[in-house]
């Protein structure tokens, strides 16, 4: 047999069920590996049924509002990739008649889908004979031919690409571009491999010289910047309100266009006496108290770790002029807008604090 039939039967017998392989929709198989780009199998799912429930289709997120989508995607980081998906749902909507193109080439036009994910859809849900080289066909790839050179290098994405290409079964697209992904997932794992039951034991070159942890590599290193925030909790509660001060990140920046605490960032971890926002609290006449909470989270992201340090900031109303940007919402209508993970750790923390 050669390689493609080897990996059909083994991907028979071996495949995982997964809610959207049931499926040759565009829609689902592009949300599923949009989503799949972020999280991990398990927590995709859940992701993925959520967003199905919530946007069934694609005039449904067309229809959604920004907010609404950036809330359904809260959690999954890499916010962009959901703007992305909402400004391509209302683009197939408004200039496709809802259809999407079928073709690699056509797909590639549309925002947030790469060389990647236009395979996977073409190939999926159209039957296209075109390869899908996620993290883990790249790995197979790499291993089973014994390429040593570094996969950051465009030339050498290419040459993968190539052989991916070369080695696809042009009759069942679908079926190889899929077991290519459970292989790599499930059993040409990044740090352990189970070579004993992979199909490709006896041919593998890395298996043979024993350099399955060496290859995959990368010549660079990332640099990961550290940044120091400051947040303020700004909250007027009585027995039957409670209400924060929140604003709209903006810019181009981590978090775009979601939702936060007043935040100041300082070059280190020391907060300046004077800020803008204590400061324009005090000039409206009200007593400020910033509470010690008495936590500090460390929040790991692809190239930053930022160190967020919150304060508690209770004022007697809610009256007078805030700094620009900032407003007051309900604290329960909050819960329904798209925010940092970081901050619903944080009100995680102090609902659990305040016996809530």
């Amino acid at each position: 047999m050669n390689f493609s039939e080897k990996l059909l039967v083994w991907y028979k017998k071996n495949q995982r069920e997964l809610p959207w392989r049931s499926t040759h929709d565009p829609y689902k198989v592009w949300l599923s590996e949009i989503i799949l780009q972020q999280t991990r199998i398990a927590q995709g799912i859940a992701y993925y049924n959520k967003f199905l429930e919530r946007f069934p289709d694609i005039y449904q997120l067309s229809k959604a509002s920004e907010d609404q989508v950036l809330a359904t995607w809260q959690g999954l980081g890499y916010y962009s990739r959901a703007r992305n998906l909402h400004h391509t749902a209302k683009d197939i909507v408004q200039n496709y008649q809802g259809q999407f193109p079928s073709t690699y080439n056509e797909l590639l036009k549309l925002k947030g889908v790469g060389k990647y994910t236009a395979a996977a859809i073409a190939s999926i849900a159209f039957n296209r004979s075109v390869a899908v080289v996620d993290g883990n066909v790249l790995r197979l790839i790499c291993r089973y031919f014994g390429i040593d050179k570094p996969i950051d290098r465009s030339s050498v994405i290419k040459e993968i690409e190539h052989i991916a290409n070369e080695l696809i079964d042009p009759d069942h697209p679908s079926a190889f571009n899929q077991a290519m992904m459970d292989l790599g997932a499930t059993v040409c794992k990044p740090q352990t491999p189970s070579c004993q039951v992979c199909p490709f034991m006896a041919e593998c070159i890395a298996r043979k010289n024993g350099v399955q942890s060496k290859i995959p590599f990368k010549e660079k290193k990332v640099k990961v910047k550290k940044r120091f925030f400051h947040f303020f909790f700004i909250y007027y509660q009585t027995a039957k309100q409670l209400a924060i001060c929140v604003e709209k990140r903006t810019g181009n920046d981590i978090w775009k266009n979601l939702y936060q605490f007043p935040l100041i960032e300082t070059p280190d971890d020391n907060l300046p006496t004077e800020n803008i926002y204590l400061k324009a609290l005090s000039e409206n006449g009200e007593k400020i108290c910033a509470e010690g909470f008495g936590l500090t989270f460390k929040h790991v992201l692809t190239h930053q770790v930022i160190e967020a340090f919150f304060h508690k900031i209770p004022v007697r109303s809610i009256d007078g002029a805030l700094p620009p940007g900032v407003q007051w919402v309900d604290y329960e209508k909050f819960g329904e807008m798209g925010k940092p993970v970081l901050i619903t750790r944080f009100l995680n923390a102090w609902q659990k604090a305040s016996g809530g």
